[in-house]
């Protein structure tokens, strides 16, 4: 329950509280471009207000959970803050789940309701009818669009007609806000609780690690079912009391042109974001955009980032977080920049706020600097868990540190290096390799688009290093010439144990809507992964 002790510290508020500490500050600046719609503070605030008293008229309470099957759009906004300021949990559903998906997160989640998009019906519908739980439905249109379905009725008719709340619910920062299932490699998604606190101290240290003012205006292309756009687009948007302008996806070819047009100052990034619009066709419009900072993850090779950074005419940090705690490691803004670092412990701009990052062994032990092992978390925004799994929130979650399921190691001066997934770690002829490290190798070659690198059987015992290679479009090429040309790419840049053995090219690489490929669905597409693709020692190529 919410107290009235005022030694709260300032990241231990609900979204109401927060969102209206902010309203209060410039209620007409706007906070929202997405669809053609712009949306000040003030406007938003009504429109979460009424969504809070639509969803309390259908009796939904605190703690319960509706799903949002939505694009990015207002409406998604609306029901996540109004939702928060009930104390209901507002569970997104990845818009590329089909059926059977969307239902398994209806049902584990025991959700009360489900809103979905016009876009989306059919598979929510299908979804929906495997969810006997479900008491409540409703449609969102595209803006301008009316939606009308006998059986789904109108988000837009139900929001004009309802009553904003007058009193938001008693709402404890540690609460939960959101359940972000996340994409599991095994077994089906687990949903990631998400608290009031953490979002609020993830905006409020976003705000403060890329220097953000209420001038600035953030961009995002990133989905809002993700935690990414979540915690940094969204809150760091409002901790900065600025704005935030939306896309729905990211694409490599509109991506500057989308940014000059929303006249962006900071932009987040994931993964192969950075390496593909690298690769598009240069043009003279390339330095003329406003963006003085991208932020994101993985850290890549400084040659790269530089010439990113001159081509772009822009600003760039890197840092690494994750859905169960944002608060990794980032670069400092204007720092000395150290090689395929992603910084130091993020902290929050109040120094009550401590976040550590600890390397700890096989064995649970802290290792010294230098030393690689699976890298823990301990600060004040650690997810509490994960939805009604008791046990892989114990082997998550252990005296007081999240442990990542991520391999790295740190240096003396708590600089952290992510080395990869603890489960993509590749053992070959007793060395362990980083799938990441060959595959930033293989990218860096001029006519590469994206790769991803997996570990496949080995006649000898352990692992073979077999590599998925996507090319650029505009680049025609002879299979064998051209896989031997990167074999020998490889051999010259990467110690010879790393270098792959197998490779395949693929049109495209199965991902996520976060755009993360999907290893798990590699692994599983045939039973022998060695078959039908090239194999540098069948065809005598020798590298050492």
């Amino acid at each position: 329950m919410t107290t009235t002790n005022t030694t709260l510290l300032p990241w231990q508020q609900s979204l109401g509280q927060f969102l209206a500490e902010i309203t209060q500050r410039d209620p007409d600046k706007t906070f929202l471009e997405i669809s053609g719609q712009r949306i000040t503070y003030r406007d938003f605030d009504d429109a979460i207000k009424r969504t809070a008293g639509m969803f309390r008229a259908a009796g939904i309470t605190h703690g319960d959970r509706v799903c949002l099957f939505l694009p990015n759009c207002a409406e998604f906004m609306y029901c996540w803050f109004g939702l928060s300021l009930i104390g209901a949990i507002s569970v997104p559903i990845n818009t590329a789940y089909k059926r059977d998906e969307a239902a398994y997160i209806l049902n584990n989640a025991s959700a009360s309701a489900l809103v979905t998009h016009t876009s989306l019906l059919d598979t929510a519908q299908e979804a929906a009818a495997l969810a006997p739980g479900l008491r409540h439905k409703l449609l969102v249109g595209s803006p301008g669009q009316e939606e009308r379905n006998p059986n789904w009725p109108s988000f837009t008719d139900s929001l004009t007609t309802a009553t904003p709340i007058d009193t938001p619910a008693d709402v404890s920062p540690d609460d939960i806000s959101m359940l972000v299932y996340t994409s599991g490699t095994t077994g089906n998604p687990k949903g990631v609780m998400l608290t009031h606190q953490m979002y609020v101290a993830s905006g409020q240290g976003f705000a403060h690690w890329t220097e953000a003012t209420s001038d600035d205006r953030f961009f995002t292309c990133l989905p809002f079912f993700h935690a990414n756009a979540q915690y940094y687009s969204t809150m760091g948007t409002l901790a900065a009391g600025a704005t935030l302008v939306v896309e729905d996806r990211f694409s490599a070819s509109r991506f500057w042109d989308q940014v000059r047009d929303a006249n962006a100052t900071v932009v987040n990034f994931i993964g192969m974001m950075m390496p593909v619009l690298s690769k598009q066709p240069e043009s003279p419009l390339d330095r003329h955009n406003s963006v003085r900072l991208f932020y994101g993850s993985p850290s890549f090779d400084p040659p790269f980032l530089q010439a990113f950074q001159d081509r772009f005419a822009t600003g760039i940090i890197v840092g690494f977080g994750m859905t169960e705690c944002c608060y990794g490691a980032i670069e400092q803004i204007g720092a000395a920049r150290r090689p395929n670092s992603s910084g130091q412990p993020r902290q929050h701009p109040d120094p009550r706020f401590h976040n550590q990052i600890a390397i700890a062994g096989d064995d649970g032990n802290h290792l010294p600097p230098g030393q690689p092992g699976e890298i823990l978390l301990r600060n004040p925004a650690v997810t509490p868990g994960y939805w009604r799994l008791e046990d892989q929130t114990r082997e998550t979650l252990q005296d007081g540190w999240l442990h990542t399921g991520d391999m790295g190691r740190l240096d003396d001066d708590g600089f952290l290096y992510f080395v990869d997934r603890k489960k993509d770690v590749i053992r070959r002829r007793g060395e362990n390799i980083s799938s990441q490290e060959v595959e930033d190798t293989i990218k860096a070659h001029p006519t590469v688009l994206d790769c991803a690198v997996i570990a496949v059987p080995s006649e000898l015992g352990e692992d073979e290093v077999k590599a998925y290679v996507t090319h650029r479009p505009d680049s025609a090429v002879d299979p064998a010439l051209y896989l031997t040309e990167l074999v020998h790419w490889c051999a010259d840049r990467l110690a010879y144990f790393k270098v792959p053995r197998y490779y395949e090219i693929r049109d495209d690489l199965p991902r996520t809507p976060s755009m993360r490929v999907r290893k798990d669905i590699l692994r599983r597409e045939r039973t022998d992964l060695t078959q039908n693709c090239f194999d540098r020692e069948q065809a005598g190529i020798r590298i050492r």
